[in-house]
């Protein structure tokens, strides 16, 4: 039996152009002698489809365009992701399904079991769990069909009180098939790699694993689909970040020698090629083309910068220079720099005249009170009316440059530089932009040295350093690290070392700030715990307050 596998960028709910790409794949296999072409989790509605589940309307289309592509399998068999719904007036409306396509036909629906409802998952709002087990055959061949969540109930760390392929496995199947929606993190891979070597050692028997590839908004999916044999050795490897369909003999992948580990890059790599893919497909399923992003010559909006001219070519990315009677002469050559080294249009708009003028309609007001973060605020929202004006004349998505680090303590302006359409470093801390920026420049010098070495400053007051306001970075962040994606509290987090004050002013900052985070753009998500719909943390709480 010869297997395809198609990896495949889906958009959600484009269902035309999504069951085109689907009819491509499966015309490409069937010229190719497959017998059984494989596509992703929920991949006619794209991944995750979320309220868009609600809508009878929604189900219905799905529902057809799944019919109209199984009768282009007259000649091969498909596996293809579907939302299905559920006969039973009791439980969820729906379930999270998996057609096998065959002799232009739908010819039996498989459901999914395990439905994860943690971190960015939410399945189990809108799907209902199976509870029937059943193979399919195809070609004197038995087929354990599972989906995504249902082969990671792993012995080492048991979610569910029942494990699909262990019901499957009691039918005797000759191999497994798993369609997922598996999406990125920096370790994510490595975290796959031992749950796929974890079945097929305990099944002893080969596994086809394809998974989304593309970004829906914030989730980014790196695809990384898998062929594994019995001995839990690794066969092929799809690509990482694109598009990829290839054909496999049954036979072949049972006879060949494959790894034992997997190879992949190192973390800067992956989050350059997660975050260039984000904004690439973030623009191009808005439908739009054109960046505009404020460049201070500061290391953040130069790696933003330096990712989407990267993401949409130089040409789309329009910088704004905003100096104030606070920027140095050295930022404002930094920043012409980044643009004349990537061939990035830019502009200089002077902000002095305007803070000027705010200042003195605001003198009555101030009251004579000193110079503090009011007067420092007030620059950076200038600068963020200035770019969405910009933004809006000329139909531009504006890219926030905050990091994580900040997003994390409220280092950030709330309507200035906080605005923006997309937020590309939101889930990167600060010492991991350094190391985007070193790898951004491993064949030459595209972000200047000086932008690299030069200590963090927001320059709204004079002689300003992010180390004024902020415990260094380096240590920031590790403590970061250990309460938002470790979910270590005080305690735990003072025994690893760190000065009690400091852990307590540091998770204050972090939990007092909850209401900006609210209010920003989606973050492109590349860590296993970013801020957004998978980190929910109330606003007025007392933890830690």
């Amino acid at each position: 039996m010869k297997i395809a596998l198609a990896q495949i960028n889906f958009h959600i709910g484009n269902f035309e152009q999504n069951k085109a790409k689907i009819l491509e794949a499966i015309h490409k296999s069937e010229e190719s002698g497959a017998d059984l072409v494989v596509f992703s989790e929920l991949a006619i509605t794209g991944y995750p489809p979320r309220d868009f589940l609600e809508f009878e309307d929604f189900i219905n289309q799905s529902k057809k365009a799944v019919e109209e592509i199984a009768s282009a399998c007259t000649k091969i068999s498909a596996i293809v992701g579907m939302p299905s719904v559920n006969p039973n007036p009791n439980g969820k409306r729906l379930y999270n399904s998996a057609a096998f396509l065959s002799n232009g036909k739908i010819q039996k629906i498989i459901h999914k079991t395990l439905l994860p409802n943690y971190d960015i998952f939410d399945e189990y709002r809108y799907f209902e769990p199976n509870t029937v087990f059943e193979l399919i055959e195809l070609k004197g061949k038995k087929i354990a069909l599972t989906i995504c969540e249902d082969i990671w109930n792993v012995e080492a760390n048991p979610l569910y009180t029942v494990n699909p392929m262990e019901q499957l496995a009691l039918l005797n199947p000759d191999f497994m098939v798993n369609i997922a929606a598996s999406p990125f993190n920096f370790e994510q891979a490595q975290r796959r790699f031992r749950v796929l070597e974890h079945n097929t050692r305990k099944y002893k028997m080969p596994l086809f694993y394809v998974n989304h590839v593309g970004a829906q908004t914030e989730l980014l999916f790196d695809g990384g689909s898998m062929i594994m044999n019995s001995k839990s050795e690794i066969v092929d490897v799809l690509n990482y970040f694109k598009e990829d369909l290839r054909l496999y003999d049954l036979n072949d992948v049972e006879i060949t020698k494959g790894k034992s580990s997997l190879e992949t890059k190192t973390k800067a790599a992956l989050i350059h090629d997660a975050l260039v893919m984000g904004i690439k497909n973030y623009f191009q399923k808005l439908g739009f083309s054109k960046a505009i992003l404020g460049l201070s010559g500061g290391i953040d909006s130069a790696v933003t910068a330096a990712l989407a001219a990267e993401a949409l070519g130089p040409e789309n990315v329009y910088n704004i220079l905003l100096p104030s009677p606070f920027s140095t002469e050295h930022s404002l050559k930094d920043a012409k720099d980044l643009a004349l080294n990537l061939n990035m249009p830019f502009d200089i708009i002077s902000i002095s005249h305007a803070y000027d003028s705010f200042n003195e309609a605001l003198h009555p007001f101030f009251k004579g009170l000193p110079f503090n973060v009011a007067e420092e605020n007030l620059q950076a929202r200038i600068r963020g009316v200035i770019l969405m004006a910009l933004s809006n004349k000329f139909g531009h998505i504006l890219l926030n440059t905050s990091n994580k680090s900040e997003a994390a303590v409220g280092y950030g302006t709330l309507y200035g530089d906080m605005n923006g359409g997309l937020s590309v470093l939101g889930d990167v801390y600060k010492t991991d932009v350094f190391e985007l920026a070193r790898y951004i420049n491993r064949e030459r010098e595209i972000i200047p040295e000086n932008i690299i070495i030069k200590p963090p400053s927001a320059e709204l007051r004079p002689d300003q350093k992010d180390s004024d306001s902020l415990p260094e970075y380096d240590i920031l962040d590790r403590v970061l690290y250990l309460y938002i994606e470790k979910r270590k509290g005080p305690a735990e987090i003072i025994a690893e070392g760190f000065d009690e004050q400091l852990v307590r002013r540091i998770l204050r900052l972090v939990n007092i700030n909850e209401y900006k985070r609210y209010q920003t753009p989606p973050i492109l998500r590349v860590s296993d715990k970013a801020f957004g719909m998978g980190r929910r943390m109330p606003i007025v709480a007392k933890y830690l307050s």
